[in-house]
């Protein structure tokens, strides 16, 4: 008799599944014989051709109880487990068509949450009433291997690509002080000049703490420049450090998205507009399981028309 491994590998077919998780849980030929349908002799030369494929004994018989082979423990775990990810797939697929119900769980950064997903969630949940909503917040995203969300809405694509990230909307990351700052410290020209200003740091994530990358030109003219800002003020919360810069206390790099407002009324000012710091893309992240996943879908495509007017900036 052959190896298990080898020899299950060739011979299990997919048909055989069923019957085999069946007749485990039946408990004896005569039960698996009534549960399935047919008669006791054609269940024992079903499993006899079984195991003379497999060439692994998978069931002891006695006249009175019959029990699994290790090997035949094995083969049944792993049925159980492939047919319960086909019956899983086959309510995913039932469910495209109908409309979305049931728990989505949905995380978000704090001041982008409570500002922009949350008015969302909203709108969503009267459009998807069957749908019950738990939105999360939360300083960073959680690790992609976290399955305590369903749904991650973040800045910038994740690295890892065993999850699905779909670009909802773009987004920048902007340098603006207040116009009161402006003038009692002047503005500066250059990334060095920063180095000469007070900077409001935003502790995020594993960034590099106080560390601003700004880049300009094209090709060959393209060159980046790193400074390592300083300031009195520090925070995790960019709600905070935006309402500082409204106070005039400094400079703060933060998404267009969470400035935008205050950049059209004047209230806080757009520096060195000519150079470039790292995007902020808007990304729902969510694991692959999920992908065919009706109120999933729904959600994602629903943020997705939210934000799919741009934001506009009026520079000076």
């Amino acid at each position: 008799m052959k190896p298990f491994a080898n020899s299950v590998a060739t011979g299990i077919q997919p048909a055989d599944l069923g019957f085999l998780v069946a007749l485990a849980s039946a408990g004896s030929m005569s039960a698996a014989a009534r549960e399935l349908g047919i008669t006791k002799a054609a269940v024992s030369k079903r499993l006899a051709q079984m195991e003379t494929r497999t060439r692994v004994v998978l069931l002891n018989r006695t006249t009175r109880r019959m029990s699994l082979t290790p090997e035949g423990e094995v083969v049944v775990e792993h049925a159980r487990r492939i047919l319960g990810d086909i019956e899983a797939l086959d309510q995913i697929l039932l469910g495209t068509q109908q409309s979305p119900k049931g728990l989505l769980r949905v995380n978000a950064t704090l001041g982008f949450g409570r500002s922009h997903v949350a008015p969302v969630i909203s709108r969503f949940v009267r459009r998807f009433p069957d749908v019950e909503v738990q939105l999360q917040l939360s300083v960073n995203p959680p690790p992609l291997t976290d399955d305590s969300f369903d749904v991650c809405l973040r800045f910038g694509a994740p690295p890892d690509a065993r999850v699905i990230a779909r670009r909802l909307a773009p987004n920048r990351r902007l340098l603006c002080a207040s116009p009161a700052y402006l003038r009692q410290r002047g503005e500066p020209a250059t990334p060095g000049e920063l180095l000469r200003h007070q900077c409001i740091g935003i502790r995020q994530g594993d960034q590099a703490y106080g560390v601003w990358r700004l880049s300009t030109g094209k090709g060959r003219r393209h060159r980046i420049e790193t400074v390592r800002t300083r300031g009195s003020l520090t925070t995790n919360d960019g709600e905070i450090a935006v309402n500082w810069a409204l106070d005039g206390h400094g400079i703060v790099m933060r998404a267009e998205w969470d400035i935008a407002r205050y950049l059209h009324s004047g209230r806080l000012v757009q520096i060195l507009p000519q150079w470039e710091t790292p995007d902020a893309d808007i990304y729902a992240v969510y694991r692959e399981q999920l992908q065919l996943s009706t109120r999933v879908r729904a959600f994602v495509d629903f943020v997705a028309e939210a934000f799919s007017s741009p934001v506009t900036l009026t520079h000076r």
